[in-house]
């Protein structure tokens, strides 16, 4: 087994589970969560090469919640258009995949019952840093656990604990880059898995949407399409069409030069792997090559690490001491304006710029990362608290945005209402206090705002 101990001891891998392999199993079980594709996954190329090792079959599971707090059409259709494509690619490397519809609030139970019916000799998951960690206890599984941190390139557990900006995780990303910034590898099964008669699966097919409990008031977003094939397509558009000016044109709301690749990244149809590796080999100008990877890579794992490490993600609970004394300073500043939540959602504002960006995201799915920031800070200064503000922000996010409920998105909101990863600004100004701010004339200046309130208001 010394093979077999050496793999299982690598860094990206995080064992949650006693004992070695279990000798009567019958195949490799991968629980795939986050990273929902069979293309550059560190998770199911730890799956195969110990199946390999142990001569057994490849299996992968997807618990698909029959209700979710965030599920809509928007996120739902284009999960099942990218679980489509994942299950064809699993097919073609001779990989089983099992889907189940989970009637309750989480997969657990389908996942013991296959894992009863098949009998694993490991079982490996892919990490969500969103989830509570617990401290590792034997598992009732009847095989060992291996957790594998597929989301990131630098994998997050080598950090340590929560950085505090870019410039104190920037220098521990990038002693360690060189050692991860490599090809993920698509090894081959050498044992091929064969479907015992009989076992209970479901087909990803968007049909399904017709059955589950679903927002259907948040309809598809219709700019984008699921999935890893159409993954690799829109990042070749990126490097071919907008890569080349992305240090110039990134903050250009109106002509969107940003890749537009987050969703992919979210729903894990596209590792950043992937894209960093032909990014890093494009042929367009360093400088907009390295401002892409400064945001792919450092800007993206202090997410990952921060919502890892801070439990308190989605409130304002995660802010530093220095940003909750000065909100608390400032909350009772008059408000010039007061919304309720309701309006903002609906884009009822004295604000046109803020309007359309709302209107972006609810009729698209996607806002443009500049109008990220100017929209959370807004609704900073016209809620009535900065904890409201963070609550409302966070609703909306996770409601409309395709890449919501993820920690780009949870960060950039901490950014912008608490000054996470930022740092004290002064002269101290009403209702933000040391908080960095965004004016509208400010930040209408810095693009065309015309042409993109012209492009998305009502």
């Amino acid at each position: 087994m010394d093979a077999f101990e050496r793999l299982a001891s690598q860094a990206r891998i995080e064992t949650a589970g006693y004992g070695v392999p279990n000798p009567d199993g019958k195949v490799v079980i991968y629980r795939m969560r986050r990273a929902q594709r069979a293309f550059d996954n560190p998770a199911l190329e730890a799956a195969i090469e110990a199946a390999n090792l142990l001569e057994k079959p490849v299996v992968v599971f997807f618990g698909l919640l029959a209700r979710h707090p965030h599920g809509s059409l928007r996120t739902y259709r284009f999960m099942l258009e990218g679980l489509c494509d994942t299950a064809g690619r699993l097919s073609r490397r001779r990989i089983g995949f099992v889907m189940r519809i989970c009637a309750g609030a989480s997969s657990e139970h389908e996942f013991a019952r296959l894992c009863s019916e098949l009998r694993p000799a490991l079982i490996v998951e892919d990490q969500n840093p969103m989830r509570r960690r617990e401290p590792a206890r034997p598992n009732s599984l009847g095989a060992p656990l291996w957790s594998v941190d597929a989301d990131v390139i630098v994998p997050c557990a080598l950090l340590g604990r929560e950085h505090y900006a870019a410039r104190t995780i920037r220098p521990r990303i990038r002693e360690k880059l060189a050692a991860f910034l490599k090809p993920v590898g698509n090894r081959q099964v050498r044992v091929p898995f064969r479907e015992p008669r009989g076992l209970e699966k479901t087909a990803p097919d968007l049909s399904l949407l017709e059955t589950l409990a679903l927002d259907r008031l948040v309809a598809p977003a219709p700019g984008f399409r699921g999935g890893t094939s159409e993954g690799l397509r829109a990042l070749g558009s990126f490097i071919r069409e907008r890569l080349g000016a992305y240090d110039r044109a990134r903050n250009h709301p109106e002509s969107d030069g940003t890749s537009r690749l987050s969703p992919y990244l979210h729903f894990g149809q596209l590792g950043p792997h992937t894209i960093a590796l032909a990014v890093r080999d494009a042929d367009a100008p360093l400088s907009s090559r390295n401002a892409f990877l400064e945001q792919l890579i450092v800007r993206r794992e202090l997410a990952v690490n921060f919502v890892r490490f801070n439990r308190h993600y989605r409130s304002l609970d995660c802010a530093e001491p220095w940003a909750l004394r000065t909100l608390g300073e400032h909350a009772r500043d008059p408000r010039k304006y007061c919304y309720t939540a309701r309006r903002l959602e609906q884009a009822e504002t004295h604000d046109e710029l803020w309007n359309a960006a709302q209107c972006q995201m609810v009729e698209s799915g996607w806002m443009h990362n500049y109008m990220r920031m100017y929209w959370a800070k807004k609704i900073l200064e016209w809620t009535g608290s900065a904890r409201e503000a963070f609550d409302v922000a966070v609703r909306l996010n996770d409601r409309y945005e395709l890449d919501g409920r993820d920690p780009n998105g949870y960060a950039g909101i901490a950014w912008a209402i608490c000054g996470k990863h930022d740092r004290a600004w002064g002269p101290e100004r009403p209702i933000f206090g040391k908080i960095r701010y965004m004016s509208y004339d400010s930040t209408r200046r810095k693009f065309d705002s015309r042409s993109y309130i012209k492009r998305w208001s009502r």
